[in-house]
């Protein structure tokens, strides 16, 4: 078993880090910071915008059992790749929508995945996911970890993660743990 390690940015952390944890081959999906210029980060800090750094999930996976090219499809079904620098009513680069690759072959399969739901209008816009080398991984603060999993009635969570999530495990079910 060899474990490869990906990065997405979709805006909020708390759903894709919730759903990349329900997926076979994921053992393990972490909401950070990544992508900005600053030493550190945190999240009072990447919320006022001046780390640089964007909301990511950092996945642990085992590509056996889950491909990059799979996890990049659950990333794009859950945001709309088409706004920039926001997701909803979260604005700021903090909330874009990113890929940060980790060797030449995430690369170049997000980039062929790219073009292929542009070529397929999969959306109603241009895709706008930045694609960047991975950089620095800041592990958010342990109240960030499985926080839709912890508080699942909190209201931001019934109304925006909740949704996704559904969606997601119809979609996906054949790729989920059992």
């Amino acid at each position: 078993m060899t474990i490869h390690t990906a990065t997405f940015g979709a805006g909020c952390f708390w759903c894709l880090e919730a759903a990349m944890n329900h997926l076979n081959g994921v053992s393990q999906a972490l909401s950070g910071y990544m992508g900005g210029n600053a030493q550190d980060a945190n999240y009072r800090r990447v919320c006022d915008g001046d780390t640089g750094h964007a909301e990511v999930v950092q996945v642990q996976f085992d590509d056996n059992h889950i491909s990059f090219e799979q996890l990049c499809l659950v990333f794009f079904s859950l945001h709309d790749p088409t706004q920039l620098n926001r997701q909803g009513n979260d604005v700021g680069s903090q909330y874009r929508s990113v890929i940060f690759y980790h060797d030449a072959m995430q690369q170049q399969v997000a980039q062929q995945l790219m073009a292929k739901l542009s070529a397929e209008q999969i959306f109603d816009a241009d895709i706008v996911t930045e694609l960047s080398p991975a950089t620095t991984f800041f592990v958010a603060e342990q109240y960030h970890q499985g926080y839709f999993l912890h508080h699942p009635q909190q209201g931001y969570c019934q109304v925006i993660i909740a949704p996704k999530l559904a969606k997601f495990r119809q979609q996906y079910q054949n790729w989920l743990k059992p």
